[in-house]
């Protein structure tokens, strides 16, 4: 039933990368949520604020014609009152515009943070494997950030400058239909640069987010890799690698710079050359009219028109920022719109199954690729049966794939062909919840996270008592140490578990999946940092207190697996042998090579001694 869910998957994501613009903004638009009614409410106000302040310039015309130039004081009183009236409201109106559109543009960039981590948060692994981590994190911060701002400035300057641009031109042509002419004749100047500078700076903005990408990536794996750079006196090597990674951003922002800067000049052409003709074209017309309203224009006319020619200047002005502003945030919309599409190749079925009847695990033909596009898989015809109880040890070489193979079982990754079934039940009919709570996976690369000791064991049960917790830590051999520790289980643990030992962080990890009381336990190679008498009491203990439990245990050491129910030899993605230890020894070379190795290398300390 659910066999060609992955298939599927492949086509739709292909359709998404080839969605039409419009649709980046709907997917942009699902995150304004509560945030809507003061979207709505920003160009509200700017509407009510570009009214008063077109409505302005005619109270001022009429205060000087009427008023200044009468000589009527109560024409000077009555305008001059309108006009205070007028920009006491415009400024409550512009107040309130600025106040809704930063709650928008604030809302809207929390809620896109939350809706990506959220989405990344549901990801497969697969989905995860195609963006790197710096990727990830520039398209949560730098390109959120790009967005608010762009929203902010759209929603209130975006209203505001055609509002005044349109209706300052009505304005002004009541009063000059010649001199109006003027600002209509610069539009194709502007729109005609405009254009060519967003065609010609896009694909480099793309270009500057790839390399923060990548510039996020490199100090990220130097802060987690601090110790190695230090051990090796690699300070060095990492600056310059750093260096080389932020010139190319200086390189790509200072090209970007250079060509967005003639816009500017742009504008101020066509804001100097409009006011020289109006000036011109008006005082040409006053002159010829004697500043007689009833033949042509007069003072406050020419006055007016000034005022009306810098607000519609200014708003081009407006919208010229507003552009360059869209076309650096474009780029960052489309790769926050690439996470926010992106379909985990992992999904729910319609109706899936809401218990895990047992620990019975079996593999019926599962061949497993990481990608389409690989020529050879890394699984192939992997046919397996481990009845509920039982535990099995893997080993093999580096490169064999046991860490694919158990990573399927919790459908981490879903398999390419053949099936695997959890319980009688195909993984892929499970609810993943559910699948996930009975499967508890302690992987190669132990993480523990900023918190006390108690809060990591509780993420494997969050209503664990303190009995339960400190009885899991005993069987992973790990309460010994933390009785140790001043605080004991209130310990704090430093992001990263940096303040703990390997082999103290392994044993944590092992007593956290215990806490998930799973019907499976899955320990990746997550012994290889302890000892081997330690080694040995966990899996005493998982034989005495979990024996109803399916343990999967890959490991290094034959010692780690060498009492299991059936141990499998894997090579190159394939099972080549399996049995107990004792059988193993007889019918294959390759474990009876490592079993000698391993006997060998500990026999000769004894004998040097």
């Amino acid at each position: 039933m659910t066999a060609t869910t992955q298939a599927a998957a492949q086509p739709q994501q292909a359709a998404q990368a080839k969605r039409p613009k419009r649709h980046m903004l709907r997917t942009l638009g699902r995150s304004l949520r509560e945030y809507k009614k003061v979207s709505i409410l920003t160009p509200v106000a700017v509407v009510i604020e570009g009214i008063l302040e077109i409505l302005i310039p005619t109270v001022m015309a009429s205060l000087i014609d009427e008023g200044i130039s009468g000589g009527s004081m109560p024409a000077i009183i009555k305008f001059g009152l309108i006009l205070l009236l007028c920009s006491l409201c415009s400024l409550a109106a512009g107040f309130l515009a600025g106040k809704f559109a930063a709650i928008a543009g604030a809302g809207f960039a929390k809620n896109l943070r939350h809706d990506e981590f959220e989405k990344v948060q549901g990801f497969s692994f697969t989905n995860i494997d195609r963006f790197s981590t710096g990727s990830i994190i520039t398209r949560l911060t730098t390109d959120v950030t790009n967005l608010q701002n762009a929203y902010s400035m759209i929603i209130r300057m975006g209203v505001r400058a055609p509002i005044m641009m349109v209706v300052a031109w009505i304005f002004s042509f009541r009063i000059s239909p010649s001199i109006s002419l003027v600002f209509l004749a610069c539009i194709p100047i502007l729109a005609i640069g405009l254009c060519g500078l967003a065609v010609y700076v896009h694909p480099v903005f793309e270009r500057v987010f790839h390399t923060y990408d990548k510039l996020n990536n490199v100090v990220d794996e130097n802060l987690q890799g601090i110790r190695v750079v230090k051990s090796y006196t690699r300070e060095s090597h990492e600056i310059t690698k750093f260096g080389r990674i932020s010139q190319r951003i200086y390189k790509d922002f200072s090209k970007a710079d250079r060509v967005m800067s003639f816009n500017n000049p742009l504008m101020m052409v066509c804001v100097y050359v409009s006011m020289i003709l109006i000036a011109w074209m008006g005082a040409k017309q006053i002159v010829a009219s004697g500043n007689n309203a009833a033949l042509g224009l007069t003072t406050g006319d020419l006055t007016a028109l000034v005022t009306y020619a810098m607000q519609i200047l200014m708003a081009m002005m407006m919208l010229s920022m507003i552009f360059v502003m869209c076309i650096i945030s474009q780029a960052s919309a489309e790769r926050i719109c690439q996470v926010l599409n992106e379909e985990s190749t992992v999904t729910n079925p319609a109706d899936p199954v809401k218990e895990v009847a047992d620990g019975s695990i079996e593999f019926s033909d599962v061949n497993f690729r990481y990608s389409d596009n690989s020529e050879k898989p890394v699984l192939d015809n992997i046919n397996l049966k481990i009845r509920s109880g039982m535990t099995v040890g893997i080993v093999g070489g580096t490169g064999s794939a046991k860490s694919s193979l158990v990573q399927l079982v919790p459908r981490l990754y879903d398999v390419t062909s053949g099936s695997l079934k959890v319980g009688g039940v195909d993984v892929r009919d499970y609810d993943m919840e559910v699948l996930r709570d009975q499967v508890a996976m302690v992987l190669q690369k132990n993480v523990l996270f900023s918190g006390t000791i108690a809060d990591n064991l509780r993420w494997g049960n969050p209503n664990a008592t303190d009995e339960e917790i400190r009885h899991a830590c005993q069987l992973a051999q790990a309460d010994g140490f933390i009785q140790e520790f001043p605080d004991k289980y209130d310990t704090y643990i430093e992001q990263g578990g940096t303040n703990v030992s390997g082999g103290q962080r392994q044993r944590l990890c092992i007593a956290r999946a215990l806490l998930k009381k799973p019907k499976i336990l899955i320990l990746d190679d997550s012994t290889s940092a302890v000892d081997t008498k330690t080694d040995q009491l966990i899996r005493a203990a998982f034989h005495n207190e979990i024996p109803d439990t399916t343990k999967i245990i890959i490991a290094q050491r034959i010692a780690s697996v060498q009492e299991s129910d059936m141990i499998l030899v894997m090579e190159e993605g394939r099972i080549t042998a399996s049995g107990t230890h004792e059988e193993l020894l007889k019918t294959c070379d390759e474990y009876r090579s490592i079993y000698e190795s391993q006997t060998k290398n500990q026999a000769q300390p004894e004998e040097l001694q």
